[in-house]
């Protein structure tokens, strides 16, 4: 690693999100996957564009939030961005939230601990809000983690279209293990701290992944064919 990278990192940890997750939550987070953005343009990762008032914003930190598993379907990537001002300051925050994105700073603040800002996850779906309630209006927030887990098998987007592939057995695998995770969310949230050894470059997870996918693919084939 580079003194670039290490600074990145360590810029990146300084304002690392702190996220709160339902008690009965069984997936983490992996790995944290980093860019900074010192001018407006496109995400690394996620398919949008930054835009932001250089005289107001000195860059923005964008966090790719990895996991192997989410109860729906196989790896989960949600996105975090904080927006930090010449003074040092979190100007603002955003959060994905199934494929759009959500304002992570509250009025006045109030969510922000030092240079953290707090934002809460849905019970296995890890979609980000900085208030719970906002679960509360999602129609299949409890059949999600129940009924439905690993309904999607292993996800194929556009990101990671040309490096694996699902077929029906595959998909039969990932639901078979998720339904064995389904749980009752219990709406009841405990606050989690990304790991410094958790932290990367967002190329460098990217280049990652698909041996993670293919390691846990073959956990699941030698789970369900021995």
């Amino acid at each position: 690693m580079n003194i670039s990278e290490l600074n990145t990192l360590e810029t990146a940890m300084s304002y690392a999100p702190i996220l709160m997750f339902d008690r009965a939550e069984p997936f983490y987070p992996d790995f944290v996957g980093i860019s900074v953005l010192y001018q407006s343009g496109p995400s690394p990762s996620f398919r949008r564009d930054i835009k932001f008032p250089a005289e107001a914003v000195q860059y923005v930190i964008e966090y790719a939030i990895w996991w192997d598993y989410e109860i729906g379907h196989l790896y989960e990537m949600e996105h975090v961005w904080v927006y930090v001002g010449h003074d040092g300051e979190v100007v603002d925050c955003e959060a994905s939230f199934h494929g759009k994105v959500l304002r992570g700073l509250l009025k006045e603040r109030v969510n922000v601990i030092g240079h953290h800002v707090c934002l809460y996850s849905q019970p296995g779906k890890h979609a980000f809000s900085p208030l719970p309630v906002v679960f509360e209006l999602l129609p299949n927030l409890y059949s999600a983690a129940g009924a439905e887990a690993g309904c999607d098998g292993l996800l194929v987007n556009e990101l990671f279209q040309d490096y694996f592939e699902t077929n029906e057995q595959i998909d039969a695998q990932v639901e078979r293990y998720l339904q064995t995770k389904a749980f009752v969310p219990t709406m009841e949230f405990e606050e989690y701290l990304l790991k410094p050894e958790m932290f990367m470059t967002w190329d460098n997870l990217f280049g990652i992944i698909p041996h993670r996918i293919k390691d846990r693919l073959m956990e699941l084939e030698q789970l369900y064919n021995t």
